[in-house]
């Protein structure tokens, strides 16, 4: 892994635009996701899931669907892009793992036999190691996590970015091939929605589709009177989607059993089959998956 923050890396920025097209403007010349040299993974469709800012859930969101396709028969890597803060390992109770090398590639580290993960917190001395980088040193690992690591033949590869439109979103977005598309997480209030028409605009720019929008935190059924109660809100996401022109995949309710499974490093989906958040899960997989095929 890098080792130097000054270690040579491509400057996306600066890359001369290869082809001789008119989808870019100026300013736009060698920035587009076509424009730059694809790492070397087999993988039928990367899904990219973002969020315009933090708190929204979208790492419980690309924990949870991961789980669910690979639980579907679909082979699964997850990659864990949340550089300075990976948390996935964390949720899938696989934390203190260290990586280990067959030969020259990196082995990721197996939740189930059709779910594989890799993430910067399998590389950390402990969980309280700051990872103190600029733009390169992050588009350096990048590279590595896709070309340089054993993921096999895959269906899905889900990564689950940090929150914004910065360096990792931009640079997995035009290193990954097969990238279908983008997942935007929000949560219902006017403060998400604001940031989360962001990274669709953000999406957009780069010449990517939407997969569509995820609405978390939901509403919240009382456990004692069973009164819907709306927390943060309804139907800000289903109302960005509307206003973009994409797809709504769908709603997912507040459950303190989720955070609960979060914290414990267990999917939700393991132990709550039938449940209404299971099945606004799984109706987000599906419907996820139908979009793919289109």
């Amino acid at each position: 892994m890098p080792e130097q923050e000054n270690k040579k890396a491509p400057n996306v920025q600066e890359a001369p635009c290869t082809k001789d097209c008119k989808t870019c403007n100026t300013a736009e010349k060698g920035q587009r996701p076509e424009c730059t040299p694809k790492a070397k993974i087999d993988v039928r469709h990367v899904i990219l899931v973002l969020s315009g800012k933090g708190g929204v859930g979208k790492s419980t969101v690309s924990v949870n669907l991961a789980f669910a396709l690979s639980s579907h028969g679909y082979k699964v890597g997850l990659l864990d892009l949340d550089i300075h803060g990976p948390n996935i390992p964390k949720m899938l109770g696989i934390e203190g793992h260290q990586l280990s090398a067959l030969g020259k590639m990196i082995e990721p580290v197996h939740v189930t036999g059709n779910l594989a993960v890799i993430s910067m917190a399998f590389l950390l001395p402990d969980v309280s190691t700051p990872i103190i980088w600029r733009g390169p040193m992050k588009m350096s690992v990048i590279h590595q996590f896709l070309e340089e690591v054993n993921w096999g033949p895959l269906d899905f590869l889900v990564v689950d970015l940090p929150p914004g439109t910065g360096d990792e979103a931009l640079t997995i977005a035009q290193l990954a091939p097969n990238v279908r598309g983008a997942v935007i997480v929000t949560t219902p209030q006017d403060v998400a929605t604001l940031d989360s028409k962001k990274a669709i605009k953000f999406v957009q720019k780069l010449g990517l589709p939407v997969i569509g929008v995820v609405e978390n935190m939901s509403g919240m059924v009382c456990p004692h009177c069973n009164t819907e109660i709306d927390l943060f809100g309804k139907g800000g996401g289903k109302k960005i989607a509307e206003e973009f022109g994409v797809p709504f995949l769908g709603s997912i309710p507040i459950d303190p059993e989720m955070r609960k499974a979060g914290d414990e490093g267990r999917p939700y989906l393991i132990n709550h089959d039938k449940t209404a958040t299971w099945k606004s899960v799984d109706a987000l997989m599906e419907a996820l998956v139908k979009v793919v095929r289109q």
